[in-house]
């Protein structure tokens, strides 16, 4: 009897419109991930503002903005959950819901690092005048055309663009050690610049997770449009 059934809602359309309900569930998630990526990546920008010119109300805005951002990731999340449970997908969708919950998760770490890059133009406002190394806007610049690659890829199904990203992050971690290096000069020469030196290099550190999580979300393109976890294969290869 319950073959019967299935059969004549298989008759009438009714994988049809699970099918359906699934592309809606789908396209809804693409959209919430969109917004959450156009909303992080204005922070980064911001915050990379902060380190130029030091702002406190426009810090805690970025604060408040983290806030945001950290309720989308829970909404992204809570939406893959439910897509699971209701239609229990399978194959190249199952890859597009998984990889929805890790860029979401990425983006959310991106925008607390963000965050941090604030707070430490407010620690570097509060001691000596200490010039910034030229080496961080450069690096700057690469995290951020990274991470918007990285989303690129993501909305195009871009898997060569995506490969690009691994390249370049091999320059953030060499551009990162020019900096160290700087730095260490500096506090040697400069005892009154050792604390706004600390603070140019946490923010340096920061700077180079946004690029390890812009790559991190161009291995997820990858698993997405291949089907091929490469996160530690590429490691060995290269």
């Amino acid at each position: 009897m319950g073959f019967d059934v299935l059969n004549l809602l298989h008759n009438y359309g009714w994988n049809s419109a699970v099918s359906t309900h699934l592309t809606r569930d789908l396209d809804n998630l693409h959209r919430d991930v969109m917004t959450m990526s156009v909303m992080v990546e204005e922070l980064v920008k911001r915050a990379w503002e902060q380190l130029k010119s030091p702002d406190f109300d426009l810090a805690k805005s970025l604060a408040e903005e983290d806030d945001q951002i950290d309720q989308w990731d829970v909404r992204i999340e809570e939406s893959c959950l439910k897509i699971l449970a209701l239609h229990q997908p399978v194959a190249g969708d199952l890859r597009r819901i998984a990889t929805v919950l890790k860029i979401s998760n990425e983006l959310e770490r991106v925008a607390d690092l963000g965050v941090n890059i604030a707070e430490r133009a407010m620690g570097i406002m509060k001691g000596p005048v200490i010039t910034i190394p030229e080496a961080l806007p450069e690096m700057m610049r690469i995290a951020v055309k990274m991470l918007n690659q990285s989303i690129d890829a993501y909305v195009r199904l871009d898997n060569d663009l995506a490969r690009e990203v691994f390249a370049t992050d091999h320059h953030v971690d060499s551009l990162q050690l020019q900096i160290i290096t700087q730095l260490r000069g500096v506090m040697r020469a400069e005892h009154d610049c050792i604390e706004p030196a600390l603070h140019l290099f946490s923010a340096s550190r920061h700077i180079e997770r946004i690029a390890d999580h812009a790559t991190n979300i161009a291995e997820d393109v990858v698993y997405l449009v291949e089907g091929a976890i490469v996160r530690h294969q590429r490691h060995v290869m290269s």
